[in-house]
């Protein structure tokens, strides 16, 4: 009688809810709230004799006095800069076509082009490695029969970045597509057709009708993109392992030997912060700019 007048008292109204999450924030705390603190405290500390001990911001002095580091962020620059606006604006191009009346068998174009968003990343990096290799891969060997020599595409510095890149827009630009594809479908058709009474051709109503309608949403994967991009691991440390001549160095790759094959987990826990304050700052940046502008 005793339990069951227990259980009654902290089995209420008020605390079923607090009951129902507690599991889920148990598990948020453990795997990624502890993490997160520990990593924290690791930034600012270094290992000695086998112990962590206290080394204020020596790591994050460290940091910005790592030519590597720059090498990376450069690096990873780089390919935020030249890729994502080229992966957006194909991404956007297709979404139109494949809006279009005129196009027929949507749904297979429309799964064709997003079923690299869910290849494996290992699977879909080493079939770009093989594809793309110097002396025996298949791009290559088509470039031969138009009088092209073989291109060192992972050996050499600059096509390594745009091999890379190659592989990246291939991944995630039907993955941008559907999304950009279910903003077009809110687009209202009268206002394309009003532009075709006052004599717009497809290309302006492209850029003065489904551009600035899309603007939230090109916002959106803009974000992102940015954020993907800042995280870049998969596929230079497969394709190229940040080679050559750390050429695809990635911030991300960085932290990863770092942490993991040089174990300075400190100067590691480092870099991740440095990551995390980059991504808050560039996607506060992109929301505050175009945010004023609407």
């Amino acid at each position: 009688m005793s339990q069951h007048y227990t259980r009654r008292n902290w089995i209420t109204p008020k605390t079923v809810p607090y009951i129902f999450i507690a599991p889920a924030v148990i598990l948020f705390s453990i795997f990624t709230l502890y993490p997160v603190i520990s990593s924290f405290i690791l930034s600012f500390q270094t290992r000695e004799a086998g112990e962590y001990v206290f080394a204020g911001l020596d790591n994050y002095i460290r940091l910005f006095n790592d030519p590597l580091f720059f090498t990376a962020l450069k690096n990873t620059f780089i390919i935020l800069i030249v890729q994502v606006p080229i992966q957006l604006f194909l991404a956007l191009v297709l979404a139109s076509a494949l809006n279009s009346k005129l196009v027929k068998m949507k749904a297979f174009f429309r799964i064709s082009y997003f079923m690299p968003a869910i290849t494996a990343l290992v699977a879909y990096s080493i079939v770009f490695m093989i594809m793309l290799d110097e002396n025996y891969g298949i791009v290559n060997y088509f470039l031969s029969f138009l009088g092209v020599d073989h291109i060192g595409w992972l050996t050499s510095t600059t096509w390594s970045k745009i091999a890379l890149m190659i592989a990246i827009t291939w991944r995630w630009t039907g993955y941008n597509m559907v999304i950009y594809l279910a903003g077009l479908q809110n687009v209202p058709d009268s206002l394309y057709e009003a532009a075709s009474i006052d004599g717009a051709g497809k290309i302006r109503q492209f850029f003065y009708i489904t551009i600035p309608q899309l603007r939230p949403i090109i916002l959106f994967t803009f974000v992102l993109s940015t954020i993907g991009t800042l995280q870049l691991f998969d596929e230079p440390y497969i394709l190229t392992e940040g080679g050559p001549n750390n050429s695809t160095l990635t911030i991300s790759l960085y932290l990863y030997m770092n942490g993991f094959r040089y174990f300075d987990f400190g100067y590691a826990s480092a870099i991740a912060y440095v990551l995390v304050i980059m991504i808050a700052l560039l996607s506060w940046v992109q929301m505050k700019v175009v945010g004023d502008r609407d």
